[in-house]
């Protein structure tokens, strides 16, 4: 089992920026495509995005293209989640989670972190 540990959460005023990471702690962190979802309160957990092993290929979720980034670094065993044009929709507990596909469904990831809280103030 891969252990994941999420940080860089925090809060934020509307407009603002932050950067999630995940860091992973085995040696065959390519071998995982890595996904980030979050959940706000009384709401269920939604996808955001997800990147292949390589980090060749990456999907967001519509409701935050072209504001969320998401990208790896398979030196450091880390996936990173850069928040832009932050909202107080995008209030949540952000979590990673690791899988052996790049898929959208959290169903198919097997690893996850114990999630790191992002508020946003308007």
């Amino acid at each position: 089992q891969v252990q994941l540990v999420e940080s860089g959460g925090g809060l934020v005023q509307a407009g603002g920026s932050l950067r999630l990471s995940c860091a992973a702690s085995t040696r065959n962190f390519s071998n995982y495509a890595m996904g980030w979802f979050r959940q706000a309160p009384g709401k269920e957990r939604e996808f955001v995005a997800v990147i292949g092993r390589s980090g060749g290929s990456t999907y967001c979720a519509d409701s935050v293209k072209g504001r969320l980034n998401i990208s790896r670094d398979n030196a450091k065993n880390t996936v990173y989640l850069q928040m832009n044009s932050l909202t107080p929709k995008d209030t949540a507990v952000y979590y990673c989670a690791a899988g052996p596909y790049a898929v959208v469904a959290d169903t198919e990831y097997n690893c996850w972190g114990q999630g790191t809280q992002v508020t946003v103030s308007s």
